[in-house]
């Protein structure tokens, strides 16, 4: 008499179950930004990812002037007006002083610096201090908020812009 297929799976049932929980939990998207050049043309994109209360920050540019650029989150999710100025200041909820380097401290706003590539090219993760949480009430507020690359580098301690340079591409971020 053959012996029923559910007597099989036992075995592996238990060794399923008895084996130990070693999978992360997946990151979950947040929401997202494409980045324009003043002309308009695409230049790349931001995703904002959170695992647990931990956000890390994705960001793929293309054709932006090679070397070191700064990066800041800004107040206004508008990429409006002559140097994209509609994108107001850099996002600084808790009134701090600018630059990762600040004995002060820095603000939320405050990003390390990219560097793209001899063609141009940026692809990085940023892991983002603080809790995802505020950071995620921050960004996604009434007015959202902006993320904008600087033609130079932040000297990361100048307040209150980083001393980075004019802005050369901006993108406002929309919520998942």
């Amino acid at each position: 008499m053959p012996v029923p297929r559910t007597i099989h799976l036992i075995p592996l049932a238990l060794a399923l179950l008895s084996a130990p929980i070693t999978a992360k939990p997946a990151s979950q998207s947040v929401g997202s930004a494409a980045l324009f050049s003043a002309k308009g043309s695409d230049v790349g994109y931001a995703v904002i990812s959170k695992k647990r209360d931990r956000a890390v920050l994705r960001i793929s540019l293309n054709g932006i002037a090679p070397g070191d650029h700064g990066l800041h989150f800004h107040t206004t999710g508008a990429c409006k007006g002559d140097g994209f100025s509609g994108a107001g200041g850099h996002l600084n909820p808790g009134g701090h002083q600018h630059g990762m380097k600040n004995p002060m401290g820095s603000h939320l706003g405050d990003l390390p610096n990219i560097t793209a590539d001899a063609n141009g090219f940026v692809l990085t993760e940023i892991p983002l201090t603080g809790s995802a949480k505020r950071l995620i009430a921050a960004l996604f507020d009434a007015d959202g908020s902006a993320i904008v690359v600087h033609a130079g580098p932040d000297d990361n301690i100048t307040d209150p812009s980083g001393n980075s340079g004019g802005r050369i591409a901006c993108g406002v971020f929309r919520k998942n």
